[in-house]
């Protein structure tokens, strides 16, 4: 794919009116507390519609004397296409017409995945974040942009719907995040809220430019896109607007979970007892959770896996309920497994979080597996 317009196309003019998409942007901007100038801020550029339209509607802030903040384009070529290198040279021209600097590199996510025997969806998410992540330091900025849409946010709440996610999970994705557990690296999702897919594809051909297609979009092997392609149709045949829905929907959730959530942080600071030696967590007093509420116990349990292994990767509620079947009756000497080589052990009235490989066999009258 090419530029369909010239580069003296994206020079703006200061006293034209903004376009609709950037104008909405820049609320967005405002909204989420962005700063307005004397700032780097990475944008994640793929070539594709959506990050497209972010990098030209942020450059038409900047040229329109709204913003006054310093773009850098990230692209990571993962390796997965034989169109891989093309797409990186042209996301590399795209930014240099714009004026504006880059940074790309190239990471071999196939054989990370196998490597690590993970999916390659979650290898190549890690791969890239990981990326912005070094960018970011590299340029001393404390935003990493990338440009999820409604219909980004519509499909991850959908795909742990089916998993079985709580409601923390079918709040969906946040638009202001830390980038990493302790980052002081913002991750930012400016178009979440309120732009859809097709409004970036509207957007990126009033500016004249023809973005990119992934091929991997269409390729119904991976679970997102057979939501995106078989699932969410259905549903909109049920309900026209299940895109703004779902994400309606995701908002209350997640002010729910937060209020919950702040409750179960405060039962997991009161029911801590003495570090566990082998993974330094504190253990947990029974008694202290089995008194709670069950939606601030299973949360307060979510916390407390989260501060020892540093993030909930295939953390899903069936294994919390495994661990809560741990908090009946008195006997010890109970286990309950985690995702990620970790078990949770029931020690007279404490729960302990410890690594699975050192953990000795209690006996299968007594192992609880949480499937």
């Amino acid at each position: 794919m090419t530029l369909m317009a010239k580069t003296d196309r994206f020079k703006g003019n200061p006293t034209s009116r903004l376009s609709k998409f950037a104008t909405a942007l820049f609320r967005e901007w405002r909204k989420l507390g962005l700063p307005e100038s004397d700032a780097n801020v990475i944008l994640a550029v793929s070539g594709g519609a959506d990050s497209s339209a972010l990098l030209l509607a942020i450059d038409e802030l900047i040229k329109g004397q709204k913003l006054h903040v310093t773009p850098i384009v990230g692209h990571l070529n993962h390796g997965l296409r034989p169109e891989s290198k093309h797409d990186a040279h042209w996301v590399v021209k795209l930014a240099k017409d714009l004026g504006y600097e880059s940074t790309i590199s190239t990471r071999n996510v196939k054989q990370s995945a196998t490597k690590r025997k993970a999916n390659l969806e979650q290898a190549a998410r890690d791969a890239r974040y990981d990326f912005l992540a070094k960018a970011a330091l590299k340029k001393g900025s404390k935003y990493v942009l990338t440009a999820h849409t409604l219909d980004d946010q519509a499909e991850t709440v959908v795909m742990r719907l089916l998993r079985g996610s709580a409601a923390e999970g079918l709040s969906g994705s946040s638009s202001v995040r830390a980038l990493s557990q302790g980052s002081d690296v913002q991750l930012v999702r400016p178009l979440l809220s309120w732009a859809r897919r097709s409004d970036t594809e509207n957007y990126c051909r009033f500016k004249g430019v023809d973005f990119l297609s992934d091929t991997m979009n269409d390729d119904e092997t991976f679970s997102r896109v057979r939501v995106r392609k078989q699932l969410l149709p259905l549903m909109q045949s049920f309900n026209n607007r299940i895109v703004e829905t779902l994400s309606r929907t995701a908002n209350l959730l997640s002010e729910d979970a937060s209020a919950l959530s702040s409750q179960a942080k405060q039962l997991v600071d009161s029911a801590s007892d003495s570090t566990n030696s082998e993974t330094g967590t504190p253990s947990l007093d029974v008694k202290a959770l089995a008194s709670a509420p069950a939606a601030v116990r299973r949360r307060a349990l979510r916390e407390w896996i989260l501060r020892a292994r540093g993030d909930l990767r295939r953390l899903e509620t069936v294994h919390l309920v495994g661990v809560e079947k741990l908090l009946e009756g008195e006997r010890g000497g109970r286990v309950a497994e985690l995702p990620g080589g970790m078990q949770v052990r029931r020690k007279g009235g404490k729960l302990e979080l410890v690594p699975k490989k050192r953990l000795k066999n209690p006996g299968p009258n007594t192992k609880i597996r949480a499937r």
